[in-house]
């Protein structure tokens, strides 16, 4: 099996190599954490170090089914520790660990020990992750394949064109796994729909106690049917009541709290560009995988916007900017990303060849009054590039491919 070499994920780990911190590393599931996890390894013993130094537990392995015990976990990797040598410790899916933090801290405190760990639940992964181990971890937020990273690997690619690609990429999905295996719609709809339903049964029917699974799926399907569009968990209760499913705003406000900590969503808040404030009403939310949504929903050609605003989403989130949704009085700019102190303004449109098109993309723009860089993003090939009074338009997949 290829493995598709994650950099920038890499980099990020060995830029944490040795230092006293424990790595987490968090992510959908299948989204490559093992994998990932591997290529690091691969990269330690090709730099030197001896494969008893690395210790390796993937909890979701049964070999390993008694070390979900946090006390046989601790005994069980002291006594594989090399002396006076550094050690990797590498702990794959640690959430099935009861009272893991204990092990993870008296391994973190030792001086040749190097953690490393992984879990897919994001109730776990975020919220009381920083309870259980305050302080003393830095986390390293996992995506699927990014459409760069999707070109690297896949196969006959060298004659394709970048469109091409895009269609395969939307269509195959950005999930490691289905890169190495040539298979067919119907194979790749099934493995799709198995993490779909791995993450809502086990990420947040079980976690949140979930009773009525039906009005879950309903939400869910609602959420994803409706990416990039603005809405808000009134909204959602009185669409699903018009059409007879009964559900109460407080299930929806809990079921979508669900499906983002589950990282099969992501929240983008709206900005009030002139007033410098978070507005409490109306997100957008993306999918972490576009393949994923359109297994469980059908679309469209004129979903192409929508689908292509997701991909942007998702790749400024990769590049490790906080992204929201631009508000002004009767105009929206559909990104605003921020990094370090820095903006950047995002429109993406299918295209712009349309002058009323063009138009309706530069006006937001031209009320934002300050000096930050503006880019409008489509998939024209014809006209791909122009600048607009510094607005600057770029041909998306470009820009995908542009890291």
């Amino acid at each position: 099996m290829k493995l598709i070499e994650r950099k920038e994920y890499l980099d990020w780990l060995k830029s944490w190599k040795e230092q006293q911190i424990i790595k987490v590393v968090s992510g959908v599931r299948r989204c490559g954490k093992s994998t990932l996890f591997e290529l690091y390894k691969n990269w330690l013993v090709e730099n030197g170090t001896e494969k008893q130094q690395i210790i390796s537990i993937n909890f979701e392995d049964i070999d390993f089914e008694e070390l979900t015990d946090y006390r046989k976990l601790y005994d069980y990797i002291k006594g594989k520790l090399v002396p006076d040598k550094m050690n990797y410790i590498f702990l794959d899916e640690i959430q099935h660990v009861e009272s893991f933090e204990k092990a993870v801290d008296s391994l973190f405190i030792k001086k040749n020990c190097d953690v490393y760990i992984t879990g897919s639940n994001a109730y776990f992964m975020s919220g009381e992750l920083a309870t259980l181990l305050s302080g003393r971890y830095v986390e390293l937020k996992m995506l699927p394949l990014s459409f760069k990273e999707f070109c690297s690997g896949l196969k006959g690619s060298a004659t394709m064109s970048n469109a091409k690609k895009f269609d395969k990429y939307i269509e195959q999905s950005s999930f490691p796994y289905l890169m190495n295996y040539n298979l067919g719609k119907n194979e790749v709809r099934d493995y799709l729909k198995d993490i779909y339903n791995s993450v809502l049964l086990k990420d947040i029917v079980s976690r949140l106690k979930v009773a009525d699974v039906n009005t879950l799926e309903n939400i869910t399907k609602f959420m994803l049917h409706n990416i990039g569009n603005l809405v808000s968990p009134a909204k959602i209760t009185n669409t699903l009541k018009s059409q007879g499913k009964s559900v109460d705003q407080k299930t929806v406000d809990k079921y979508l709290r669900g499906l983002t900590d589950s990282l099969m969503l992501y929240e983008a808040k709206r900005y009030n560009l002139k007033g410098k404030m978070f507005l409490k009403t109306n997100s957008k939310y993306y999918a972490v995988d576009i393949g994923l949504r359109n297994t469980l929903v059908k679309s469209s050609e004129s979903d192409i916007g929508h689908i292509l605003e997701n991909i942007v989403f998702l790749e400024l989130k990769r590049r490790g900017y906080e992204v929201y949704v631009g508000h002004l009085d009767d105009a929206e700019i559909d990104f605003v990303a921020q990094y370090e102190g820095e903006i950047v303004y995002y429109q993406v449109s299918a295209s712009t060849l349309d002058e009323n098109t063009l138009k309706r993309e530069l006006t937001p723009f031209k009320k934002v009054n300050d000096n930050y860089p503006k880019y409008l993003l489509t998939l024209d090939e014809v006209f791909a590039t122009a600048n607009y009074d510094g607005i600057k338009k770029l041909n998306v997949l470009d820009w995908l491919l542009d890291m």
